[in-house]
């Protein structure tokens, strides 16, 4: 059951990680225009993103224009457009095999063990999807960051951090934090969370001389009552296969056992 619960909130956050990662790559709030020194005047607001460049002027009019050429742009933005959208492939690829490899879901139900290992190769793509959308934000904060404080570059020319930073660097955290918990739900169920007691014998048939007739008698050991075995005796039932065996039952009934329930008893 805790696995469960563990997958459930891991694949939620993995989702919505997904999500944020979507609207960072989308939304051109990358980089701002700083308003600082010479460049008071805020009546026009230039944005940068992946795909678009806009212009947000005081009058409420909102221009964006897209990129014209890949090739013309800068080396570091297009591999920043790659791995984003590597990253958002790898978290739909990684939604779709949680849904197969959850508890909570009917699919692969008879594969036994290879259903805890679907989910955790989710949880692996979850992990990669947020790896590689961390790169391009921690890389566009740098660079941001560098240039801002450039003592050659006037101030008209620098930029801000935007929200789609703030946005993509929480996402692919959540992302990675949502795949660290589909993983660990995996680990968890093939180490041997489901395990069994041990130490607790079969049931045994007992010959009973005379009669041919057999005894089934069991006794159920509990660990807590080991400490007071001689506190009583314990409470042994036994079933008779033929009405001749009841008095030899109730002689072998009379025996001292140790100190616990019958298996066939009352727990």
């Amino acid at each position: 059951m805790a696995s469960a619960a563990l997958e459930l909130m891991g694949f939620f956050l993995g989702l919505l990680g997904m999500l944020g990662t979507l609207v960072a790559t989308v939304l051109p709030y990358w980089q701002i225009s700083a308003h600082i020194g010479s460049n008071i005047v805020t009546a026009v607001a230039n944005m940068r993103g992946l795909w678009m460049e806009c212009v947000y002027q005081s009058t409420g009019a909102f221009q964006c224009e897209t990129y014209n050429s890949m090739l013309a742009l800068s080396p570091d933005l297009q591999a920043s457009r790659a791995l984003m959208v590597i990253s958002l492939v790898l978290s739909v690829l990684a939604v779709a095999v949680a849904a197969l490899g959850m508890q909570c879901t009917l699919c692969l139900e008879g594969a036994g063990a290879a259903k805890s290992r679907v989910a955790g190769a989710s949880g692996g793509l979850f992990l990669t999807a947020g790896f590689l959308s961390l790169i391009p934000v921690s890389w566009t904060t740098h660079e941001v960051v560098q240039t801002f404080y450039r003592p050659d570059l006037p101030s008209s020319m620098k930029f801000e951090l935007g929200e789609c930073l703030y946005v993509g660097l929480a996402s692919s955290l959540v992302t990675m934090l949502g795949g660290g918990m589909l993983s660990a739900s995996c680990c968890e169920e093939q180490g041997g969370g489901r395990r069994h007691a041990g130490g607790y014998p079969y049931p045994v048939g007992v010959a009973v001389p005379g009669g041919g007739a057999r005894t089934t008698s069991q006794t159920y050991h509990n660990p807590t009552l080991q400490a007071g075995a001689s506190r009583g005796p314990a409470m042994v039932r036994s079933t008779s296969h033929s009405s001749q065996s009841t008095a030899h039952g109730a002689q072998g009934a009379k025996k001292p056992a140790a100190a616990g329930y019958d298996i066939t008893g009352y727990v």
